[in-house]
């Protein structure tokens, strides 16, 4: 008689038969499927506002930048508003000596903006293969490469880089934090992220108000040959989340 409970029940039935915890069965009368938003549509100041509401921007003592993420906006998104960009974030934490990017509340992301972030702290050349993305429903895979030319100059591959993460810190994310934890480019401070997933279909269970949310794509690593889904990325560094900024800046300030 109550879906909600007949749903969850589904969902611990297909976890303990498959081991994954990123499958989901829900019950959603009113779920509508989000279309986004047309990327002229949106002009540049409210663009800057979304960016302004999903990143925090702070030098801390020391001359160490800190950027606070939320969502990791795509190469589209980033070229469109790259003034803003230079302006409201890169131009500020260019001339410091360290780097911490807090990833703890970081849920969503578009798939092209991993080379756009890793390329800032890596070299123009040579080029690295950072990741391949299968795509199940087409068939196809993708390879995410560094890129040569960026907006603005680079950070570089000599200061220091710390990724603060917690056990909610989620898909693109994730995927950055293990590409640049695999180039031995940053070291990961904080929690065992989540084990989520690059891309994710809710799938309507016939004429029901019914869905199924499942993994359609799969990252790996070309380093490792593994992927950071369902098991997550691990720390260099293991702290409670709400020690983790306070571990970095003292391991920064010990280097």
């Amino acid at each position: 008689p109550d879906p909600g409970t007949l749903a969850s029940v589904l969902t611990e039935g297909v976890k303990n038969t498959i081991s994954d915890s990123r499958v989901k069965v829900t019950y959603e009368p009113e779920y509508v499927p989000a279309v986004p938003p047309a990327m002229p549509d949106i002009p540049p100041e409210q663009l800057a506002g979304m960016i302004k509401a999903t990143v925090k921007v702070e030098v801390l003592d020391s001359n160490i930048a800190y950027l606070k993420i939320q969502h990791i906006i795509g190469e589209e998104m980033a070229q469109k508003v790259g003034p803003l960009l230079l302006e409201y974030i890169w131009d500020k934490v260019l001339p410091t000596s360290a780097m911490i990017l807090d990833f703890r509340s970081a849920v969503s992301g578009e798939l092209s903006g991993i080379p756009y972030i890793v390329s800032y702290y890596t070299d123009s050349e040579p080029l690295i293969h950072i990741d391949s993305v299968y795509d199940r429903p087409s068939d196809i895979t993708t390879e995410l490469w560094s890129m040569p030319t960026l907006l603005g100059k680079r950070y570089g591959t000599s200061k220091p880089l710390m990724i603060l993460t917690s056990k909610n810190t989620l898909g693109v994310a994730e995927d950055v934090a293990y590409c640049l934890k695999n180039l031995k480019r940053a070291t990961i401070v904080g929690e065992n992220t989540a084990g989520g997933t690059v891309k994710i279909d809710k799938i309507k269970v016939g004429d029901t108000d019914f869905y199924v949310s499942v993994p359609v794509a799969k990252s790996i690593n070309p380093i490792t040959g593994k992927s950071w889904e369902i098991d997550g990325v691990a720390p260099h560094v293991e702290v409670p989340a709400e020690d983790a900024l306070e571990t970095a800046v003292a391991i920064i300030q010990l280097r």
